[in-house]
């Protein structure tokens, strides 16, 4: 693992909202917000109760319908982490490190981590206690071996998604960090002691600078207007998705979830963090639910995000966590459903996610990569080389 310290040039960051750029005409009405929180304003998505998924998936057990996935090795190859050593980058390059978090090293400079967890198991903590899944593949690095971190951008907070041992190694390891979350996740920032917190609502548009500094003390400037001689320069997009949130049993959807794009060096990435595409009914065994009798309405807003914000250079989006299907499918993306996103939001190259860490749900633990060669294959794409998955640990050029 690289192991490069980051004393070379310390910045400064400075974070200004971004002149407003064309957006959906339903954007203004912000239907995904409620008195009490967030929703998903669309047909596509069809609410089930944690109390309704709890007890289905108990009588699935109980009734033998239930797959037990297998972890035992091997499964993922997981690679240890090389990351530049300097802020020199000819190409854009992203490493994946498990599940859902990707490091970026953008052509220019900007390094940005997105939904990092190195946690053994994702869930709440009590006494020291954690609660939740935990990891069958070992994290391919840790934060310390990470050289520069600039901005840490967060799709929504659930646990696999947000962890507060790394977030607090994290700002307590690259204090200039910046993070970036959806609305309603400020507070969480707050009582973690981290300050240098922007919360975003869809469509809201943020750029940021990073200014070499000549003393030794690492500061983020306050919102304003971004420096226009800075070395390093970025716009980060906060985008729709379609998912639901919740760190208790008591504050689901109080705060927002969302995909992200990142701008900078020329190139241009769009991270999907965790979403569905459609609801699918419960079928009988073996159909398939994109057979053309079957007619799930499907989320408009990633044809949306593909129309205003694309094309992109890079798609970052997720393959796994999908079964069944009638269970999870209003939030989570199959592979079949990838490709499909993948296409809405005009991707030219996409790497898939959130999958090979935890067991969150029944499909085996190597289905996905499989699905999705047989889902490029049927939409009449290379089965390699457009819409790929790595090792764990593994780094790729663009």
């Amino acid at each position: 693992m690289s192991t490069a310290a980051t004393t070379e040039v310390l910045y400064a960051l400075t974070v200004a909202r971004s002149p407003t750029r064309p957006s959906p005409e339903d954007v203004l009405a912000k239907n995904h917000h409620t008195s009490t929180g967030f929703r998903n304003p669309w047909e596509s998505y069809r609410h089930l109760s944690s109390k309704e998924i709890t007890q289905a998936m108990i009588s699935r057990r109980l009734s033998g319908k239930a797959n037990n996935p297998d972890t035992t090795p091997p499964t993922v190859t997981v690679r240890d982490s090389q990351f530049l050593p300097t802020r020199d980058t000819p190409k854009l390059r992203a490493t994946w490190l498990g599940h859902a978090c990707y490091y970026v090293e953008f052509p220019g400079g900007l390094r940005v981590l997105f939904d990092p967890v190195f946690d053994a198991r994702c869930g709440p903590g009590y006494g020291g206690l954690v609660l939740g899944p935990k990891r069958f593949t070992d994290p391919a690095c840790q934060v310390k071996d990470i050289p520069f971190i600039d901005v840490v951008v967060i799709s929504h907070n659930h646990y696999d998604h947000l962890s507060y041992p790394t977030i607090r190694e994290i700002a307590k390891r690259h204090p200039n960090c910046h993070f970036f979350a959806p609305l309603g996740n400020k507070a969480w920032f707050h009582s973690c002691g981290i300050q240098n917190i922007t919360e975003s609502d869809w469509w809201d548009e943020i750029d940021i600078a990073l200014s070499p500094k000549e003393n030794k003390t690492t500061q983020v400037e306050p919102i304003g207007e971004a420096s226009t001689t800075a070395e390093i320069k970025a716009r980060i997009s906060c985008l729709p998705s379609q998912h639901i949130t919740a760190r208790t049993l008591f504050d689901r959807s109080k705060t927002l979830w969302a995909a992200w794009s990142i701008e900078s060096g020329g190139s241009k990435v769009y991270f999907a963090g965790d979403s569905g595409y459609r609801s699918v009914e419960e079928l009988p065994e073996g159909e398939d639910d994109w057979d053309p009798k079957y007619q799930f309405p499907i989320c408009p807003a990633f044809k949306q995000v593909g129309d205003f914000r694309g094309p992109f250079d890079l798609g970052l989006i997720p393959i796994g966590a999908y079964a069944p299907r009638h269970f999870f499918s209003p939030v989570h993306a199959d592979p079949h459903d990838a490709v499909h996103i993948f296409r809405d939001t005009k991707c030219e190259k996409a790497l898939g996610m959130h999958w090979g860490t935890w067991v969150l749900t029944e499909e085996d633990v190597l289905e996905p990569p499989k699905k999705l060669k047989e889902a490029l294959k049927k939409n009449g794409l290379p089965e390699s080389g457009i819409f790929d998955v790595c090792d764990i640990g593994e780094s790729r050029e663009f």
